[in-house]
C-alpha cells in the first residue's frame, strides 16, 4: 500500500463532456477556477487540456493554453501543471471502401504540433500516450518514431513526461524509450483503464499493468465513469497514486453531477480513511524531482 500517495485532477479533457454536465470548465479563467479549487481540496497535480469558448470542444489553440497557465501561475505558485500532449491524434476515417481522406472531425497532426505548446509554455509535467487506441468510429494514432520525437522535445524543455498507457503493449514501447534513454529516471506513469478497447477497470489489469512496470516507476491510476474512485483505493493498495476528475467521470454518486474539487475531496477522504496521508504540492514536486515553474 502506497501510504503517501498524490492526487492528480484531470480537470477538462477534450472529449464532448461540456454538453453533459455544466460543472466541465470551458473557458481559460473557469478551467483555472477549477483547477485551483480542485488543488484547495487536495490535488497536488492539475492535468489541463483547453477547450474551444465558442464549440465547447477540446482545442490545441496555443493561445489559450498561454492564457490558461499565466492564470494558474499568476494565482499559484505551489500547484503542478501537467498538460496534456496528446490532442492532435484523432483519424476519423471515411467509407470502408475509400477510408482516405480521413472524414470530418479529424484532427491529426505530427509531433511537433502535438507539443507546440508544451515547449513554449514548459509545464512541469506533460502527458505522452505511448501508443495507439482504437475507438468505434475513429482511432487514436501515434508512431514509436514520434514518440522519439516527443521526448527528445520534452526532455530538452525539462518537461517530464507522464507516460498515458491503454494496455501492455504501450508499457512495452514506453520500456523500449526508457532503455534508448528518451525517458528520464525514474518514469512516471498513468495507467488509463476502462477506455473501450483498452485495458478494462479492473483489480486484475491495473495487477497486471502494475507489474509489467519498471521496478523504479512512480505511477498512478485511473477508471472511467463509476470505477473512478474504486479505481482510486485499488491503486492506494497497488502502491500507486490517484487521479480523479471531469475528465474521466462526470459523477459524484449516481445521479449526482460532481465538481472536480468535490471528486478531489471524496478521493482523498478514501485514502485517508485507508490510512494514507495525502501528499502536498510540495512534497510530490521533491518526489517527482520537479522544480517550479512559477
Amino acid at each position: 500500500m502506497n501510504r503517501e500517495p498524490f492526487i492528480t485532477c484531470a480537470v477538462t479533457g477534450g472529449g464532448d463532456f461540456a454538453s453533459r454536465s455544466p460543472h466541465v470548465p470551458v473557458t481559460p479563467v473557469e478551467i483555472a477556477d477549477s483547477a485551483l479549487e480542485a488543488y484547495e481540496a487536495g490535488a497536488a497535480i492539475v492535468h489541463l487540456h483547453v477547450r474551444d469558448p465558442k464549440t465547447r470542444l477540446g482545442s490545441r489553440d496555443i493561445g489559450l493554453y498561454r492564457e490558461l497557465v499565466t492564470i494558474i501561475r499568476e494565482r499559484n505558485s505551489d500547484v503542478i501543471i501537467n498538460l496534456t500532449g496528446g490532442m492532435g491524434g484523432e483519424i476519423l476515417f471515411g467509407s470502408d471502401k475509400a477510408p482516405l481522406p480521413a472524414g470530418e472531425g479529424t484532427d491529426f497532426v505530427g509531433p511537433a504540433e502535438r507539443m507546440e505548446h508544451i515547449l513554449e509554455l514548459k509545464p512541469e509535467i506533460a502527458s505522452l500516450d505511448t501508443g495507439s487506441v482504437n475507438f468505434d468510429d475513429s482511432l487514436y494514432a501515434t508512431t514509436p518514431t514520434w514518440l522519439r520525437s516527443m521526448s527528445d522535445g520534452y526532455r530538452e524543455a525539462s518537461v517530464l513526461p507522464e507516460i498515458e498507457v491503454f494496455e501492455l503493449g504501450h508499457i512495452e514501447l514506453a520500456k523500449q524509450l526508457i532503455k534508448e534513454g528518451k525517458i528520464s529516471q525514474p518514469p512516471l506513469f498513468q495507467l488509463c483503464l476502462g477506455i473501450k478497447y483498452g485495458a478494462p477497470a479492473t483489480p486484475d489489469a491495473m495487477m497486471a499493468m502494475r507489474n509489467a512496470l519498471p521496478s523504479n516507476a512512480i505511477w498512478a491510476g485511473f477508471g472511467l465513469g463509476s470505477l473512478q474512485l474504486p479505481m482510486a483505493a485499488q491503486a492506494i493498495l497497488m502502491g500507486g497514486n490517484i487521479r480523479v476528475g471531469l475528465e474521466d467521470n462526470l459523477y459524484l454518486e449516481r445521479g449526482v453531477l460532481a465538481t472536480n474539487a468535490q471528486l478531489v475531496a471524496k478521493a482523498r477522504g478514501i485514502a485517508e480513511a485507508m490510512g494514507a496521508k495525502i501528499r502536498s504540492s510540495s512534497e510530490t514536486r521533491a518526489l517527482l524531482n520537479l522544480k517550479s515553474r512559477s
